[in-house]
C-alpha cells in the first residue's frame, strides 16, 4: 500500500463519502469557475423568483452544477450494487425537495455540502501532506566509489561492502560506517532530535540523515531493501491498513446503520400521514428528506481512521513510529511497562571504572596486559577493555589463545602467560583470588601464575532512564517491570536505582516469554503490556507482548522486525511521549464519536417534530463532518 488516498480510507464505505473534489488538491480554477456560475443562477432564482418553467430552469442547472458530482457517484455505486452511501442519501434528499417544489433548499443542500467538501478535502490533503513529508527522506541516488572515481547510481544497485561519498548537504542513501571525514548529521527526519550528531571515522550511520558539513566516505553495511530509510518508509506506508478496534466498530457500525435510516426516513414519510389524521404526505414527506441529510455517517466514517492516522504521523514526527492505528490504541489502555535491561535502560556497552593492581603491579600494567588477553575475543566486556587501553599487541607475539566459554581468555604473548576472566577462571588454574561478592562486573588477572589485580566495568543507565520511569508514573502506569539476563544482584541494584516495581533476572528468552504472559493474566480487565527491548535475544518477547516497542536505531532487525513500535531514537523517555500520543489519539476519536452522534441525534429529534428545516439537517450532516475533521487534525500536532 502506497500513501493513497486508500491509506486514509480503509474501504469503499470512507472513500464514498469524498466526492466531487480532486484528493490532492485544491479546487481547480475551471471547476471553481462552473461553481460561480451555478452561484450566480441559485442566487437569480431566489431574488428574482421568475416562476414555471423558467424558475425550474434556473435551479435545476444550479443543482446539476454543484450536485451532478454527486448524482454520478450515486448512479455509478448503484451499478455495482453499493446503494447505501452518502452519495445515495444526498440524491435521494435533493430530488425529493425538488419533487415537493423546494428548490432553493434541494440546492442549498448541495452548495453547502460542496462547501464542506472542500474543507474536509483540504483537511485531509494537509494531514496527507504531513505524512508525506517523511517521504521526502527517501534517497534518489548514491555517489558510488570506484577506482577513485565516483559514479552516481541508484541506491538499489549498491552492495554491501562498496564505498560511496555523501558530500555536505546530500542525504545518506544507505546504512554503513564512516571510513574517512567526520561531520554533523541531521537526524531530525528520522529520530525528532534538533540538535545535529558528530560523527567520525568508525561511527555508523543511518540512511535518511542529512549530511550538513564536512565530506564523508561510507563502507555500505546493509542493501537499501534493508535499510533504515526503506523500513521507515514501509512502516509508515502500511500504517493505515492495521486499523484499530474503533475503526472496526464503526465501519460495521455504518454498514447497519445506513440502511436503517433509509428505511425510517421511508416510514417516516408513509406511515405518519396514514394513521394521524389532518397530516398530509409532502409535510412528512419534507421531514423524512432532512431525516435522510441528517443521517450521513460520514463525519464518523472519515474522521476516526483520520483521528488515528493523524496520531501515527505526529507520533513519526517525535521519532516514533507506529505500525497501525491498532497498536497507537491499545497503547493508549497500557497499565503494565516491561523493559529489557541491556541496550534498553542502559546502553548496552561497559565501561572501565575501576581498576585495582595488587602489589607489584600497576594501573597501567593491567589495561595493558588485559587489552593483550582481549585482543581476539569479541566478548563485550573484551572490547571495552580494549578501548580503554592504548596498548597495540602485535600478532606475531602470539604463540597460544585459548578462549573459555562464560569464564574468559587465557594466552601466550611475548613467552609471557596471560589470564583474564572470572574468578572461577583463575581458581581453577590455582590462582588465588580475592573474594568478589557483590553486584559489580569484575574480571581479574594472572601474569605467569601470579594474581594481578581486577578490572572493575559497568553498563550505565541511559541519560533519560531515571526520567522515563517518572514521565510514566505521572501518565498513571501502575506496574514498571524489568527482565534481564544479568546476575540478580546487578539487575537488582539498577531496580533500586530507579525504583521500579519487579525486577526478574538472570533469565533466558524463553523464561522472558514466560513472565510475560504470567504478567499479562495479571492485568486490569482493559489494561495492556508493553514490552520495550532492542536485541536479537528480545524478538521472541516483542512478538509474544500485546504491545512490543523496539529502541529503534540501537535495535538489531529481527527486533525491529517483531516490534509494533519502534523508538528511533533509542531513548526510553520516548515511550511516554508514545503512551502519552496515544491517549490523545483517543481522546479526540471519542470526541468525535460523541459529537457526531450527539449533534445528528438531536438535530433528528427536532425533524421528527417539525422543529429543523433542510438548513439544521446541512449543518448536523456537513458542519459536524468538518468540525470532526478539524479536530481529528489535532492529533498531528
Amino acid at each position: 500500500m502506497t500513501l493513497t488516498e486508500g491509506s486514509i480510507y480503509s474501504n469503499d464505505a470512507e472513500r464514498n463519502c469524498k466526492t466531487g473534489v480532486d484528493k490532492n488538491s485544491l479546487i481547480k480554477p475551471s471547476r471553481l469557475a462552473l461553481y460561480g456560475l451555478g452561484l450566480i443562477l441559485f442566487l437569480l432564482g431566489i431574488l428574482y423568483n421568475p416562476g414555471g418553467w423558467a424558475g425550474f430552469t434556473v435551479f435545476t442547472l444550479a443543482y446539476l452544477i454543484f450536485g451532478g458530482s454527486v448524482l454520478l457517484a450515486a448512479a455509478r455505486n448503484l451499478i455495482h450494487g453499493k446503494i447505501f452511501d452518502e452519495n445515495f442519501l444526498m440524491s435521494i434528499a435533493t430530488l425529493g425537495a425538488f419533487a415537493i417544489g423546494e428548490y432553493p433548499e434541494g440546492i442549498a443542500v448541495m452548495v453547502f455540502y460542496q462547501v464542506g467538501e472542500y474543507f474536509q478535502d483540504s483537511a485531509i490533503y494537509r494531514s496527507r501532506r504531513s505524512i508525506e513529508q517523511l517521504m521526502e527522506i527517501r534517497p534518489d541516488y548514491a555517489n558510488l566509489l570506484e577506482a577513485g572515481k565516483t559514479r552516481k547510481v541508484k541506491p538499489e544497485e549498491v552492495s554491501i561492502g562498496a564505498v560511496i561519498a555523501v558530500k555536505p548537504g546530500e542525504r545518506i542513501p544507505l546504512d554503513g560506517e564512516v571510513i574517512k571525514g567526520s561531520s554533523a548529521l541531521d537526524l531530525s527526519a528520522l529520530t525528532g532530535e534538533s540538535l545535529p550528531r558528530e560523527v567520525a571515522e568508525g561511527d555508523r550511520v543511518l540512511s535518511g540523515s542529512v549530511n550538513k558539513s564536512g565530506l564523508l566516505n561510507i563502507r555500505v553495511s546493509t542493501e537499501y531493501s534493508q535499510s533504515t530509510v526503506n523500513k521507515i518508509l514501509s512502516l509508515v506506508e502500511n500504517a493505515a491498513a492495521r486499523k484499530a478496534k474503533t475503526e472496526q466498530f464503526i465501519t460495521r457500525f455504518a454498514a447497519y446503520y445506513t440502511p436503517l435510516v433509509v428505511f425510517s426516513a421511508l416510514l417516516l414519510a408513509v406511515i405518519p400521514p396514514l394513521v394521524i389524521p389532518g397530516q398530509d404526505f409532502s409535510t412528512w414527506a419534507y421531514r423524512a428528506l432532512i431525516f435522510l441529510v441528517i443521517s450521513c455517517p460520514c463525519a464518523l466514517v472519515i474522521s476516526i481512521p483520520l483521528g488515528f492516522f493523524g496520531g501515527i504521523g505526529g507520533a513519526s514526527r517525535k521519532g516514533i513510529l507506529v505500525k497501525g492505528g491498532n497498536y497507537l490504541e491499545a497503547l493508549s489502555r497500557v497499565d503494565t511497562v516491561i523493559f529489557d535491561k541491556t541496550g534498553t535502560l542502559t546502553h548496552g556497552y561497559f565501561t572501565v571504572k575501576e581498576i585495582q593492581p595488587v602489589t607489584g603491579f600497576s594501573h597501567n600494567d593491567l589495561l595493558h596486559y588485559g587489552a593483550i588477553a582481549a585482543h581476539y575475543s569479541s566478548h563485550p566486556l573484551s572490547v571495552s577493555i580494549r578501548k580503554a587501553s592504548f596498548a597495540q599487541p602485535e600478532d606475531k607475539l602470539f604463540t597460544a589463545y585459548e578462549e573459555f566459554s562464560g569464564r574468559g581468555v587465557k594466552v601466550n604473548y611475548n613467552n609471557q602467560l596471560i589470564l583474564m576472566g572470572n574468578q572461577k577462571l583463575l581458581t581453577e588454574h590455582n590462582i588465588d583470588v580475592r573474594d568478589d561478592h557483590d553486584h559489580k562486573t569484575r574480571v581479574h588477572l594472572a601474569i605467569e601464575g601470579h594474581y594481578a589485580g581486577s578490572i572493575t566495568l559497568e553498563d550505565e543507565l541511559k541519560e533519560d532512564a531515571a526520567a522515563a520511569i517518572k514521565e510514566l508514573r505521572k501518565l498513571g502506569i501502575s506496574r514498571i517491570v524489568m527482565l534481564s539476563g544479568d546476575k540478580k544482584l546487578v539487575a537488582e541494584e539498577i531496580g533500586r536505582t530507579l525504583k521500579l516495581d519487579h525486577v526478574y533476572a538472570e533469565l533466558l528468552p524463553d523464561q522472558k516469554v514466560d513472565i510475560i504472559e504470567n504478567l499479562e493474566k495479571q492485568n486490569n480487565r482493559n489494561g495492556k503490556n508493553v514490552f520495550v527491548g532492542d536485541g536479537i535475544n528480545d524478538a521472541p518477547s516483542l512478538a509474544r507482548a500485546e504491545i512490543g516497542v523496539a529502541m529503534g536505531g540501537v535495535a538489531c532487525d529481527a527486533a525491529i522486525e517483531a516490534a509494533d513500535i519502534v523508538l528511533m531514537t533509542g531513548q526510553p523517555s520516548k515511550l511516554a511521549e508514545a503512551v502519552a500520543v496515544a491517549r490523545k489519539t483517543r481522546s479526540i476519536v471519542f470526541q468525535n464519536v460523541v459529537l457526531a452522534l450527539g449533534v445528528k441525534a438531536a438535530v433528528m429529534g427536532l425533524g421528527l417534530f417539525g422543529l429543523a428545516s433542510m438548513w439544521e439537517a446541512v449543518f448536523a450532516d456537513v458542519g459536524v463532518a468538518l468540525l470532526a475533521v478539524l479536530n481529528a487534525m489535532r492529533a498531528m500536532r
